[in-house]
């Protein structure tokens, strides 16, 4: 109460101009400050329930996975040993053995290709925050990296990384590893 009670006398002695703007000042500092961070979102770090069959490659590619993003180190939850976190800001998250992406029921979604880093071909889909959501498709399992806006320069920066470790321990559709795509191919 005493603080309030000395902002609101701090606020007496100045003239009606500058009080009168206070207010729409503050509320312009904490709105910059805001967009200054890059927003409050964070992807989720929700532990996927990768398959059985799922569980060796997906145990490989945490164990594959660079400690490092762009300088920034890998931190992970201690809930999943599938979800990779580096301290990018905001967050990139990846997250080994999640399901099929529900968008990719449509037939016309299924023919779109995402870009194609290192061999290793992404299905792209908009987060609805600014930033991208990559799930692996065209081999034996499902991986999703999430590269909120902000998080690095280019929107693609984290499958660049990434890329090599999923070509090494991911098996595609027939059972190989390290036998990349070199054109882009429509999702599965």
């Amino acid at each position: 109460m005493a603080l309030t009670q000395r902002a609101q006398r701090a606020l007496q002695t100045l003239p009606a101009p500058v009080r009168w703007l206070a207010a729409p000042l503050v509320l312009l500092a904490c709105t910059g400050a805001v967009l200054m961070s890059g927003g409050s979102y964070q992807p989720p770090i929700t532990a996927p329930h990768p398959d059985p069959m799922a569980l060796g490659p997906c145990a490989a590619l945490m164990k594959a996975l660079p400690s490092a993003m762009l300088g920034h180190p890998r931190a992970d939850p201690p809930n999943s040993p599938y979800v990779a976190v580096w301290r990018t800001t905001p967050r990139t998250v990846l997250r080994c053995g999640v399901a099929r992406p529900a968008s990719l029921r449509i037939v016309a979604n299924q023919m779109s290709t995402g870009p194609n880093v290192d061999g290793v071909q992404w299905y792209l889909e908009q987060d609805g925050h600014g930033g991208y959501r990559y799930t692996l498709t065209q081999h034996a399992l499902y991986v999703e990296v999430a590269a909120p806006a902000g998080a690095t320069v280019n929107a693609t920066d984290a499958l660049g990384i990434v890329s090599p470790a999923v070509l090494a321990t991911i098996p595609d559709l027939n059972g190989q590893l390290g036998q990349g795509s070199d054109s882009d191919q429509p999702g599965q």
